[in-house]
């Protein structure tokens, strides 16, 4: 460390040391107010003067002109902005903050986890009315996966049925979160006026009479919340006593830490991530931004406050990468963007080294290097050429081609790949054909980028029928796909009804014997296996085993046997969809020493999976969707009956003072169109939220006509 207290990780041109620079995203609910709380972040910070607002499709992060009709955010936007707090352990230093606005509806989950997985931490935003809502839970589960550290914001405190207390109790028993308040609010609903800060014990009341919330007054704890203040902040001493020796020890001798100890103890509890501090306000009213941000400055982590991310180079071993300007570059591709007048963008975390303009950096995936043409740092759909980032910096990178999301860029010396996100397998596919010939050039390669820039939207072609198929997440995915494709393609399509991607299994043991021989005269070909195959437990996935003794089967055979049960097993005997949860052994077999090839094990696998799981009791599977809907009371009967008749099954019903929520699980084939039967029966009044949640068996009933509709229009999910 220098005087400055800057570590010598740090290039002296950097404009903001690793120390000072925060990268979070804001992920909460949908219409939990992300976007709205992103906006005032942006405008108190000043990167804008002009607030902009959701439902006017003015604000700066949702740029898309799908955002801007819908009211929602689709694409999560990267925007920079700096903040200095006045007091505390950082007090006077400018810091720079790179935030991430994620989407909150579940279609669009995947923009979530490849944000969490590049971001250092994140802030949760939660309705004050609402509480912790379905897509709240997957969010933080999330986060809980990459290890974020997180503060929580309580929005909508100026809304009727605002509870911040009840928030927190929501936080401990469905997240399992040690939550704590660092501020209290001093009023209720529109009466809600300012906030206690339980660290410096003195309260900010907003100015009335500036409704941009710029000005507030710093006054004394008002008499009636004293006794209240002072026992949470007790209860918030004990907390960080767990997390702090040297605020345990006042602690139990009873005295009372000072200021810059607390908020040093608060930043050392939400670094182990074991701690989550709770900060009301209101962002549409423009109410308690600021204290977010002292917030996010004091007790978020900056680059060097976590341990170094794990890569694993060409061998296997382990390698350390930390956050150092001084270090061999390294870094994460986390997203594509096709930009219609910069080309393909490559949005990357450099987690140690440089990068500079005009540098090569090489792709352990391809073996090949790339050519760094320009480097960026995008302000949403605005960009700013710069000349080099550096480790802790998110970036877009121009010029890089053969690039896919989860791939490392890194210097050739180091040869590293770091561990990619995780994205979970779409459930939903519909038909899309094009009008014209010259339609279906350009939607092949509009599909091609779309399919770059999203991993969770997948393309496929049927052999036999000749269409295009494209899969997602839920109906709006698909829908903002066709728009997209209608907007910035200029592709002219027609779109089947969405189809469901279905699975099969097997109910029972069986053996198969899959023999492939062919003799034309010379030499011919010839595979023989014989396998078992034994039901598992729902989302075990497959295991293969090789039982193979006495050389029966040479062991440059036994891949290729493999590799013909795993392509049988994309196609089941039933419709023809993919086939999960099963173990298969592959236990006898016999070959010929002339004719046996790789080619004829192949097939020999592929016969002996087919006969064998037409002997184990195969079975058809479909998904099933968690869905939970929040409604006033007056409603909750016929939407009851109405989620019922849709096969579902209620799992749970909470009664709250204005609205029930109701949980259930619902096949997803009948919850097309739901959206509009919802607000029909409730008048508007109720909203639901759709997750997956696993794959249950069809009804007879249902699957005899699944079979008849797939033999005759197969479908690859």
């Amino acid at each position: 460390m220098n005087g400055l207290g800057i570590s010598a990780y740090n290039s002296p041109n950097r404009e903001y040391p690793l120390e000072f620079t925060r990268n979070i995203g804001v992920a909460a609910h949908i219409d939990a107010g992300k976007t709205t709380a992103t906006e005032r972040i942006l405008y108190y910070t000043g990167v804008v003067h002009k607030i902009g607002e959701v439902h006017h499709g003015t604000a700066v992060t949702d740029w898309m002109a799908q955002e801007r009709e819908r009211g929602i955010t689709i694409t999560s936007a990267s925007i920079t902005c700096s903040w200095t707090t006045k007091q505390g352990p950082y007090g006077g230093r400018e810091h720079r903050i790179n935030i991430i606005d994620t989407p909150g509806h579940v279609d669009f989950t995947a923009e979530v986890e490849r944000s969490l997985r590049v971001l250092d931490g994140a802030v949760a935003v939660f309705c004050a009315v609402g509480g912790v809502q379905p897509q709240s839970e997957t969010v933080w589960r999330q986060a809980d996966k990459y290890g974020v550290p997180r503060l929580a914001f309580v929005n909508k405190m100026d809304r009727s049925g605002a509870n911040f207390f009840s928030v927190i109790d929501d936080m401990r028993e469905k997240l399992g979160a040690n939550a704590h308040p660092l501020f209290l609010p001093i009023g209720l609903e529109e009466d809600f006026v300012g906030l206690v800060d339980l660290v410096a014990m003195k309260a900010y009341y907003f100015d009335k009479s500036d409704p941009l919330g710029v000005n507030f007054h710093v006054r004394e704890i008002p008499e009636e919340l004293g006794e209240e203040a002072i026992a949470y902040r007790e209860a918030l001493v004990e907390a960080i006593a767990d997390y702090d020796d040297d605020i345990a020890e006042k602690f139990l001798l009873g005295d009372t830490p000072e200021e810059d100890e607390l908020k040093r103890g608060i930043r050392k509890a939400t670094l182990s991530i074991d701690f989550v501090g709770v900060i009301p306000g209101s962002a549409f009213k423009n109410k308690g931004i600021q204290r977010l941000l002292d917030a996010i400055v004091d007790y978020l982590p900056s680059p060097l406050d976590l341990p170094p991310m794990i890569a694993q180079n060409a061998v296997g071993e382990e390698v350390e990468l930390a956050p150092d300007d001084g270090g061999k570059a390294a870094g994460l591709v986390f997203k594509l963007w096709t930009d219609p007048f910069a080309g393909k963008l490559v949005f990357y975390r450099l987690y140690s080294g440089r990068l500079q303009k005009g540098s090569q950096i090489y792709n352990p995936r391809t073996r090949k290097m790339e050519r760094v043409s320009r480097l960026l740092v995008m302000k949403a759909d605005a960009r700013e050429d710069i000349d080099v980032a550096y480790a802790g910096d998110i970036c877009a990178i121009i010029g890089v081609r053969n690039v896919t999301t989860g791939d490392t860029l890194c210097d050739k010396v180091l040869d590293v790949s770091l561990e990619p996100p995780t994205f979970p397998v779409p459930v939903i596919s519909m038909s899309i054909e094009p009008n014209t010939k010259a339609d279906q050039e350009k939607m092949s390669m509009a599909l091609g980028r779309l399919s770059e820039e999203d991993p969770t939207f997948r393309v496929s072609s049927n052999p036999e029928t000749g269409q295009t198929l494209i899969s997602g997440m839920g109906e709006l995915h698909l829908e903002i796909i066709r728009d997209r494709l209608f907007r910035e393609f200029k592709v002219h399509a027609r779109a089947g009804k969405p189809r469901i991607a279905y699975r099969e299994t097997i109910s029972k043991e069986a053996e198969g014997e899959g023999k492939f021989v062919r003799q034309s005269g010379g030499r011919g070909q010839y595979g023989h296996a014989n396998i078992r195959i034994e039901p598992q437990k729902p989302g075990t996935g497959i295991e293969v085993v090789n039982k193979i003794v006495g050389g029966v089967i040479p062991k440059e055979f036994i891949k290729p046997t493999v590799d013909g049960i795993m392509e049988a097993a994309n196609n089941g005997v039933v419709a023809g969809y993919p086939v999960i949860d099963f173990k298969v052994s592959i236990e006898d077999g016999s070959f010929h020493q002339v004719d046996s090839s790789e080619m004829a094990f192949r097939m020999a696998g592929i016969f002996a999976f087919k006969d064998a799981m037409t002997k184990a009791g195969p079975t058809l599977l479909e998904p099933i969707m968690l869905v939970e809907v929040t409604t006033p009371e007056a409603y909750q009967g016929d939407l009851i009956g109405d989620l019922t008749r849709r096969r579902g099954r209620i799992q749970n019903m909470q009664v709250g003072t204005r609205a029930t929520q109701i949980s259930a699980m619902v096949p997803l084939e009948t919850m097309f169109g739901y959206a509009t039967d919802l607000r029909s029966l409730s008048r508007g009044r109720a909203d639901y939220s759709m997750e997956p949640s696993h794959f249950a068996e069809v009804p007879t009933s249902l699957s005899t006509h699944i079979v008849q509709t797939s033999h005759r229009e197969p479908v690859r999910a």
